[in-house]
């Protein structure tokens, strides 16, 4: 990065101690930002929330059922949490990655933090599995609640129905990764979990719902088979209902909170 400030953030927890980090990205100097709560008895252990497509950085605090949640359960445990707005939809382009892992070295080096804990839904949750396998060293455990794991198929499947939030998803991946599949192959099949099992580390509690009608189910049941006879620290869920299911399964909770009594 070529420049980061940390100041008190007033939005959106103006009764908790909230910084609020800005950076110029060392990719291409675009502005950017995150937010940082300090933790407390396990603060060395750091929480990474990405948000999902069409919100920012402070979804956490903001999306009711979210902060009601995640961020309770969080903070019960004392944890540092990091909530990256990470150019808002970039699905975790080649730039989103470099950023991220810049803002993470920083933090680790800034707050003293042992190990990050990611975990995120939808946009977020794909971003979670992308970012496992380009930087395993950053990744002490990993939890993606309805993700993707092949930008390219899923790509061709959005293009297939192009209205709405579909066709918004889609533009944005083309803007990341700087066009298509066809005219990007090998930069999609580097960001692609599905093709890049052998590089998870970390243990993966991964989930999604069986009904999805937004990421379909197959994605996650793709990445599932391709890491059945690879790794033995993951778990898969399949849970009954649409898109947001995952996120509130009580039982990827409990494995988050077993991975932070770990440290």
């Amino acid at each position: 990065m070529k420049r980061i400030t940390q100041a008190s953030a007033n939005h959106p927890a103006p009764d908790e101690t909230v910084l609020r980090l800005d950076y110029e990205s060392g990719v291409d100097g675009i502005s950017d930002w995150a937010l940082l709560r300090p933790g407390g008895a396990a603060r060395r252990t750091c929480a990474v929330v990405l948000h999902g497509h069409g919100s920012h950085g402070d979804q956490l605090y903001t999306r009711r059922d979210v902060r009601e949640s995640w961020l309770r359960f969080y903070a019960g445990h004392g944890v540092t949490i990091l909530t990256p707005n990470l150019r808002d939809n970039a699905w975790m382009s080649p730039a989103a990655a470099a950023d991220l892992h810049a803002l993470i070295g920083w933090v680790r080096e800034n707050h003293g933090i042992d190990r990050f804990i990611f975990q995120s839904g939808s946009m977020g949750a794909t971003g979670n599995v992308i970012y496992a396998t380009l930087h395993p060293e950053d990744v002490s455990a990993c939890a993606a609640l309805g993700f993707v794991s092949d930008l390219a198929s899923y790509h061709a499947w959005c293009r297939g129905r192009n209205q709405g939030v579909i066709k918004e998803i889609c533009d944005a991946i083309e803007a990341g990764y700087g066009g298509t599949p066809a005219a990007q192959p090998e930069l999609y099949a580097r960001h692609s979990p599905a093709l890049n099992a052998d590089c998870f580390a970390a243990p993966l509690f991964l989930a999604h719902g069986a009904d999805d009608a937004l990421m379909p189910v197959d994605q996650a049941r793709r990445l599932a088979a391709a890491l059945e006879t690879r790794k033995k620290d993951f778990v898969y869920r399949e849970v009954p209902g649409n898109h947001d299911a995952p996120c509130f399964f009580p039982e990827a909770l409990e494995w988050v909170a077993a991975r932070i009594k770990e440290a």
